[in-house]
């Protein structure tokens, strides 16, 4: 006979008996095992119950089917999303820098005095709607009343000025390349990390461009630093590619771009009036639509492994022209979400 198949009521009486043919009759459990049809074990943590319980709890017939776990219930689940999607762990002081399961299991338990397995909140993030993914830098020194204005405010004044003006607004940005920069993965044996032959010499090269939203591309790929007179070079290659309108050109705020010789060059009779700088918020390159295109240019750099910095510099001006003759490609580039603003 299978105990198990029995009513809860008839499984506490053969519990009952069991105990008390081994405790007052002094039955050994190996007998009262075949005698009653149970193992050993099972007769084991029945005293062990009846020790710590008494008789009457420890053998009384339970509520079969798995035990209810505890449930965070609709408003503290989203009082967590909130939490996880509006601020980092160690902003709730939580021994963690990013949300990992083990940081919701945490916040859980904290929060709501909840302890689940790391499992349990991976079940949780998924029912919520959240995937791991490779987080996006962004500076402490950040000033989120600055970029509300710029988007409210400051760029829309710009834009309808361009329009007034028959202005062509440009994004511009530099960007460094070089050989010891992250390859990125590839495919190896588990347990085994790849090798990638590159050269030993370290070098690289310097881009800057500009950008706007019809699609259009501009750009000039140097070897040295960039400097306020590299900057200006830049700015008079531009009035040349677009002799007949004014260019609004947004970047942000480098030292280079402020300098002395950039505002006499601006102020100077050959800019006067048809160049005009106007700067981003501090520390907001995502606001930036030409950071897409200098991720775009790195992305294609890993491709193949430059052997020196000729060779760099030929792979990154043969990359960008490509670009230049793809303005959809370039369109693309203002759908992103934090620079759809720029795409009006």
């Amino acid at each position: 006979m299978d105990a198990r198949r029995l009513a809860p009521e008839a499984q506490e009486d053969l519990r009952r008996r069991v105990v008390y043919a081994v405790r007052e009759d002094g039955m050994g459990k190996s007998r009262a095992a075949r005698t009653f049809g149970v193992s050993r074990q099972s007769i084991d943590n029945w005293l062990g119950l009846v020790e710590e319980h008494g008789p009457v709890r420890g053998l009384a017939a339970r509520k079969r089917g798995p035990k209810p776990r505890p449930r965070l219930g609709e408003e503290r689940e989203r009082e967590a999303v909130r939490l996880i999607r509006g601020d980092c762990p160690d902003q709730l002081l939580l021994p963690f820098a990013l949300w990992t399961r083990e940081a919701v299991a945490a916040l859980l338990a904290k929060r709501f005095g909840l302890s689940v397995s790391r499992w349990t909140a991976g079940r949780y993030l998924r029912r919520w709607g959240l995937t791991p993914q490779r987080p996006a830098r962004r500076a402490y020194e950040r000033d989120p009343a600055a970029v509300k204005a710029w988007l409210a405010e400051e760029y829309p004044a710009v834009r309808a000025r361009a329009k007034a003006e028959n202005a062509l607004v440009l994004w511009g940005d530099e960007m460094g390349l070089r050989s010891d920069d992250p390859v990125g993965r590839t495919w190896s044996p588990r347990g085994k990390t790849p090798v990638v032959p590159a050269s030993g010499k370290r070098f690289g090269c310097n881009t800057i461009s500009a950008l706007s939203n019809l699609g259009r591309l501009w750009f000039m790929v140097f070897a040295g630093r960039f400097t306020s007179a590299v900057f200006v070079t830049f700015l008079a290659r531009l009035l040349r590619a677009v002799p007949d309108r004014k260019l609004v050109l947004i970047v942000d705020s480098h030292p280079a771009h402020k300098s002395a010789q950039v505002r006499r060059w601006l102020a100077s009779e050959a800019a006067a009036g048809r160049m005009e700088v106007v700067f981003l918020p501090g520390y907001s390159p995502e606001l930036n639509p030409d950071e897409l295109l200098n991720q775009d240019t790195k992305q294609a750099m890993k491709k193949c492994r430059a052997a020196d910095q000729r060779e760099m510099i030929d792979r990154v001006r043969g990359h960008l022209h490509r670009r230049q003759k793809q303005p959809q490609v370039v369109r693309r580039f203002f759908d992103e979400e934090h620079v759809r603003y720029a795409a009006a």
